[in-house]
This record gives structure tokens, sequence and C-alpha cells, in this order.
């Protein structure tokens, strides 16, 4: 029950998530299983790219594609077939492309921002690179991004030309170009990945910022419309009051002239 009340959470739209997760967690509520509410409550709202991204996964063959891609890499790679990467990563690049087109035109988004498209191409970049974002997909609350280490990283560059068994005499005499120390590569590389991740957590912010700003502005128009609803209810009410209260003081008018007329008539009577 829980997986498919998420499934159907996590594939609305944005705007619609904060009033659905209130209502699917309610409903878990009521049928008594409150674990099940817990987990829906805590859920939280995916920015744009990353709906786009769990709405492809859930209303699709999106993540098996992905997964079966990032295996037959990962396996290219670990046995060095450099004629095989080439392969893969030009299929990796068109399947990013054919999904990430596919999941903005399901989602409506003819033109989306730079900032969401690139962040849906790191997603599903990340998630053919890595399977354990393979495995979050459908649950995502922001973009992915790969860090560009591990398996990938070590062995992306391949030759495949042959190795001669006899080097020629003039390579033989050519001294060899200084070469970098390890400490000072693996430092480089770590600062190039800090430096990418910290542009992808700008960018992550941004979007999110621009989402909180237009959710800002729509609870502050439900706000001044319910501003206006209470004022024309209290006048409502004190015009209900105030007709009350003249029904009444003729009720009282009525009475008494009632009052009167019978002992006028009683007078006249005797």
């Amino acid at each position: 029950m829980v997986e498919g009340a998420l499934d159907e959470l996590y594939s609305a739209r944005p705007d619609e998530f904060t009033a659905l997760r209130a209502e699917l967690a309610a409903r878990a509520k009521d049928s008594g299983d409150t674990a099940a509410a817990r987990r829906i409550a805590a859920s939280r709202k995916p920015t744009t790219a990353a709906w786009v991204v769990n709405m492809l996964v859930l209303t699709g063959t999106a993540r098996t594609r992905l997964t079966d891609l990032g295996t037959r890499l990962r396996e290219a790679h670990a046995a060095m077939d450099g004629a095989a990467i080439r392969t893969l990563t030009a299929e990796q690049r068109r399947l990013v492309d054919e999904l990430a087109r596919d999941g903005f035109r399901a989602a409506g988004l003819a033109n989306p921002a730079p900032a969401v498209r690139d962040s849906v191409t790191a997603t599903l970049q990340a998630a053919i690179a890595d399977p354990d974002v393979a495995a979050r997909l459908g649950r995502l609350s922001k973009a992915e991004q790969w860090s560009g280490f591990g398996e990938f990283g070590s062995t992306a560059a391949v030759s495949t030309a042959p190795k001669s068994k006899m080097a020629a005499p003039a390579a033989r005499k050519r001294p060899a170009p200084p070469k970098r120390p390890a400490a000072d590569d693996r430092r480089r590389q770590q600062a190039l990945a800090d430096v990418a991740a910290a542009e992808r957590a700008k960018a992550d912010a941004d979007e999110a910022l621009a989402e909180l700003q237009a959710d800002l502005a729509t609870a502050r128009l439900r706000h001044q419309d319910a501003q206006r609803r209470l004022t024309d209810a209290e006048q409502a009410l004190t015009a209900a009051r105030d007709a009350y209260e003249a029904a009444k003081q003729a009720g009282r008018e009525a009475a008494a002239a009632v009052k009167a007329a019978k002992v006028t008539l009683k007078r006249i009577s005797d």
C-alpha cells in the first residue's frame, strides 16, 4: 500500500505534492497504518528535475534501461575493452538524450530551464554510473550527480592500439616526460570533483529557491483570498445578526399589538 501511495505521490506534479502528501498520509492513518502515514508525511517535495526523472522511471522502463547500460559499461571498463567502451559511451549519450526528451515531453515542459535540463541529464548519467543512484530513482527529492570517481573514472581512457614488441630506436632515446606525483593527481581530481559538486549544489539550490518562491507567491494569493472571504463572511454574519435582531424586535412589537387588540376586543365584548 505504502509503495503505491509513494509512486502516486512522486509522480504527481510538484505544485500538487504537498496537498496530495497530506491526503495520502491521512488516508493511511485512517486505515490504521501509522507507519505508512509517517513515511508518507516525511516524504520531501522533489525539485522539478527530480520530479521529471521520478515520473519517467515510475511510468516506463527507464530504470531497467539505465541499469542494463550501466552494467555493460562497468564490464567493459573492467575488461579494459576500449572498443566496447567507445560503443557503449555513444549509446549512453543517445539513451540519456532520449530519456530526457521523453521526460520533458511527459512533464509538459517544452522549454525547460537550462538548470533543469542539466540536472535531469546529470541524474540520468549518474544512474548509469552508480547502481545506488539507479536504486533511488522514483523517490528522488533533488537531482543526483556522479562525482567522476570509481570504476568508470579509473579506466575511462583505454587504448586499443596494438603494442609493438620492441620500441623504435628513436622512442628509446627520447626522454620520458616528467610524471605528475600521484598525490597531486588525486588532489587535482578531488578539487575538480568538489568544484563540480559545488556548482551542482548551487544549481539545485537555485532551482529549489525558484520553486519555493512560486509556492510562496501561491500561498500569499491563497491567504489574501482567504482573508477576503473571511471579511465577506464577517460582514454577512453582522448583517444576519442585525436582521435577526430586527426580526426579534418586529416579533415583540407584533406580540404587543396582538395583546393590545385582544384587550380592546374584550372591553368591547364586556
